[in-house]
């Protein structure tokens, strides 16, 4: 075996691409990560890939934590890997993508990826999707990044990559204006639009916090009763997110119980769309961005709802300045 040899690391976390037949008439994750790989046909791309496999859990999407994350992170900064592949369900799979963004400060690349198709079904796709993982891990191209998102031979930018389909193989997309950063063309790694170096993320460097902040996120829309966020107050919640209509706006009725969550913890205000940034300086009604930055909301800036909940649990977590965190996603 060379010297030279790459150097691989697939950690599991489990979701649909681990997915077997069970006794509930579905499926649910089994399969392990050497199992995952066996069918990406990665040898043939590397004949002396050197390739090393963990299980850091063997769950659903839906019961991905952070303190995963964290695990994978340490795969990060102590193996002497060249990239690595995570593989999970789709579910959480943008979460998780950015996640790693904001916490691996290693050398090492992670390329997160799944699948849509389990391996019991015709098409699978979890193999092409591993397969594109593993060559964008140990790209050259993509060391200056922390962490992508790599599905249907796409590489996406996992600060502004969304799962906008239920079950197509072309589940993830980056919005109407950016768009994937690369591609994966006849074994190939293309990174045309790849960023020219990497943003550092407010979380690089830090120690891995005792405990996690818990951090509420809810989304009103038309006629919001107030219970919506009044239940919040109280809750023992360290902080909250809340997903407005359109850029970050409320209903009207709803000011008096934004204004008592807003003095009992931190809240971000994040845009329904996700898309864009959310508004800071043009809607003036009441319910409209100016009035209620101006009250001591923080504006979420470039991230959707569900990733300010991560920015915001880290922030609170490890006892940062709010304002001064989510002003790097302005």
């Amino acid at each position: 075996m060379s010297e030279n040899a790459p150097r691989l690391l697939v950690a599991a976390l489990g979701g649909t691409i681990a997915s077997t037949s069970n006794q509930s008439g579905g499926v649910a994750p089994a399969l392990s990560g050497a199992e995952i790989a066996a069918a990406a046909g990665l040898d043939q791309i590397w004949p002396d890939l050197q390739a090393d496999f963990t299980q850091v859990s063997q769950v659903s999407s839906a019961n991905v934590t952070l303190d995963m994350l964290f695990e994978v992170r340490k795969l990060a900064r102590t193996s002497e890997v060249d990239g690595i592949v995570l593989t999970q369900g789709t579910d959480t799979l943008e979460e998780s993508a950015f996640a790693l963004w904001l916490l691996n400060d290693s050398a090492t690349h992670i390329a997160a990826t799944g699948a849509m198709r389990n391996p019991t079904l015709p098409g699978a796709d979890g193999p092409a999707n591993v397969r594109s993982a593993a060559l964008t891990a140990l790209s050259p191209l993509a060391k200056n990044l922390p962490a992508s998102l790599v599905f249907n031979d796409e590489i996406h930018d996992p600060r502004f990559v969304r799962k906008s389909h239920v079950t197509s193989t072309a589940a993830f997309s980056s919005g109407p204006v950016l768009g994937a950063i690369g591609w994966i063309s006849e074994d190939i790694v293309r990174l045309p639009h790849a960023p020219a170096a990497a943003s550092v993320s407010p979380f690089a460097g830090r120690p891995r916090p005792e405990t996690l902040a818990e951090v509420a996120l809810t989304e009103v829309g038309m006629g919001e009763p107030e219970e919506t966020l009044t239940q919040l107050i109280d809750s023992g919640f360290a902080g909250a997110v809340i997903s407005g209509v359109g850029g970050g706006h409320v209903p009207e009725h709803l000011l008096p119980a934004v204004a008592r969550l807003g003095e009992a913890m931190p809240v971000v205000l994040a845009s329904r769309p996700g898309s864009g940034a959310s508004l800071a300086n043009t809607y003036g009604y009441p319910g409209g961005e100016i009035g209620l930055l101006a009250s001591g909301l923080i504006p979420a800036g470039i991230l959707d709802a569900r990733k300010a909940r991560i920015v915001l649990t880290l922030t609170l977590s490890l006892d940062l300045d709010t304002a001064e965190v989510f002003a790097a996603f302005a």
